[in-house]
């Protein structure tokens, strides 16, 4: 069964206006038997976007429009593919309650969830690790140094895998190494692996799925998967439910980094 388990959609406000009906249609072109559609969900009512175009999470008051458009799909679509209704969630530290709460609100209306990282936490600010270069680049010199933004990231991934935000928290951690996303303009000079491996330790004692995502495989200062290939060896051995996911933010995308997947690895599917 081929799947994509990480879609963006046009109610993603930093994405493209490409129709949900392309989306599927290209799906179904490309053989695939089942996907998610896993749009950025509203960030907390208290929490400010860092981002300098504040456009991290769809709009709140859309979220219940989002739900009703992919029902009346799933039902058009069920003879020629499986949709399943996502989002994916960030996890915020300090911000946990507030999460908890939004998936006891809505968790029983979603399909499939995923749990990311992109917003740091230091001092009193945050900041979106993923936004630019140039934006990352700042972080450095605010952190101290890449190898600072590295250990704050993993500290904070570990935190989101541990995290109690409730019966309907995302069973899947998403784009675990996002923090490599410019790692070739901001190399770090240690390995992080232990810390990746207790990541995974966490992940396979909490029954979690890690996404697959070939994003970062397109990203021209990162060139690899997210995570890259001796970590997804080391989930496939412990048995940890592996999902791939294109992460497309427009129809082109869906697909993206697949030749790059392992093939000898078995994929699962979603499960929620």
């Amino acid at each position: 069964m081929k799947t994509d388990g990480h879609i963006h959609t046009p109610f993603c406000p930093h994405g493209t206006s490409d129709l949900f009906e392309e989306y599927i249609s290209e799906a179904i072109s490309r053989g695939f038997d089942e996907i998610s559609f896993t749009e950025h969900a509203p960030l907390p009512e208290n929490f400010i976007d860092p981002t300098p175009d504040k456009d991290s999470g769809m709009d709140s008051t859309r979220l219940l429009e989002y739900f009703s458009i992919l029902e009346k799909f799933k039902k058009d679509y069920a003879s020629k593919i499986k949709i399943n209704i996502g989002l994916e969630i960030d996890y915020i530290e300090g911000y946990e309650s507030e999460t908890k709460t939004f998936l006891t609100r809505y968790g029983a209306l979603l399909d499939d969830t995923i749990l990311s990282v992109h917003f740091l936490k230091r001092e009193d600010k945050y900041y979106c690790l993923d936004f630019s270069p140039e934006h990352f680049g700042e972080m450095v010199d605010i952190f101290g140094s890449t190898n600072a933004i590295y250990e704050k990231y993993f500290d904070t991934l570990i935190k989101s895998i541990n995290a109690d935000l409730g019966l309907y928290k995302p069973k899947r951690i998403g784009h675990m190494t996002l923090v490599h996303k410019f790692q070739k303009r901001f190399p770090c000079s240690r390995s992080f692996k232990n810390e990746i491996l207790s990541a995974l330790a966490d992940i396979k004692k909490n029954n979690l799925q890690i996404d697959y995502n070939g994003a970062g495989i397109k990203k021209p200062l990162c060139g690899e998967t997210y995570p890259s290939a001796w970590i997804i060896n080391e989930a496939a051995k412990q048995k940890i439910p592996l999902i791939y996911g294109s992460d497309a933010h427009s129809v082109k995308d869906l697909e993206q980094g697949f030749e790059y997947i392992d093939k000898t690895i078995s994929l699962s599917r979603p499960t929620f």
